[in-house]
């Protein structure tokens, strides 16, 4: 956990995350990566000094059969961390807007959970509200959006929604998902809930994901330069028209 705390207080000291008085609810919907940012979370409050905010955790139960949130309620229980489980229509919602093939709409699915994150955060009184979202989750945002959209670009770390009056933050914008997997190996009280989603390790971004590690065994040192690149934002160069058309100075400019 030092070196996952260590990720955290670094992107809360970078991009400026956690205020004095935050009361943030943590989106946990029982996979590694949620759980362990609830806990983190809460030993980042309750064990330095220098912070003063608290978390509450908020799940959302989609109705897949199977799903059994009671080892996650007794594992907050047991560290006095505030967590409160919603039941939803989201699996009705996500049949009812299947495909052809049966494959439910995942674009729909994270727009309504976090819509639903944010309605029961402001019930539980809350400013903010976060996801687990890792480093190699951004930076595998940024490849999908090449190959799949035409554009370069990710989530970033922390966006008010002006709207909803809340804002998002992303407290493990940088740590890597291998070390979120080793904090659960070390620590076996940690629980994860088995999702059920017939969609889960079924999605495009799984096949970017096994596409960046077949990256980082030919060339190591992409893992590092990639990190790097999401806050190179001085080094880039892409073809903008104007640039070669309206604002170009050359031979045939006056």
């Amino acid at each position: 956990m030092r070196k996952i705390l260590g990720s955290l207080r670094k992107a809360d000291k970078m991009f400026d995350l956690i205020q004095d008085g935050d009361r943030i609810a943590v989106g946990v919907s029982g996979g590694k990566d949620s759980v362990l940012l609830l806990w983190a979370l809460h030993i980042y409050a309750t064990n330095f000094p220098d912070k003063n905010f608290s978390v509450v955790g908020i799940t959302l139960k989609f109705g897949f059969d199977g799903m059994d949130f009671d080892p996650l309620v007794k594992f907050c229980a047991d560290r006095g961390i505030e967590y409160h489980a919603y039941n939803t229509d989201m699996r009705k919602i996500l049949e009812a807007n299947a495909d052809k093939d049966g494959r439910l709409p995942c674009s729909l699915c994270s727009k309504f959970k976090k819509a639903l994150v944010i309605d029961y955060a402001k019930q539980n009184g809350c400013n903010k509200f976060a996801f687990g979202h890792h480093v190699d989750d951004a930076i595998e945002t940024v490849f999908m959006n090449a190959i799949f959209n035409g554009k370069l670009g990710t989530f970033v770390p922390k966006m008010y929604l002006d709207r909803d009056g809340m804002e998002m933050i992303r407290p493990f914008a940088l740590v890597h998902e291998a070390d979120i997997i080793s904090a659960h190996e070390r620590n076996e009280d940690l629980v994860i809930v088995q999702s059920m989603c017939p969609m889960d390790k079924h999605t495009s971004r799984e096949d970017v994901k096994a596409l960046m590690e077949s990256i980082y065994a030919q060339y190591p040192q992409a893992r590092n330069n990639f990190v790097n690149m999401l806050t190179n934002t001085d080094d880039i160069r892409l073809w903008d028209i104007e640039d070669f058309t309206t604002n170009y100075i050359g031979p045939n400019k006056n």
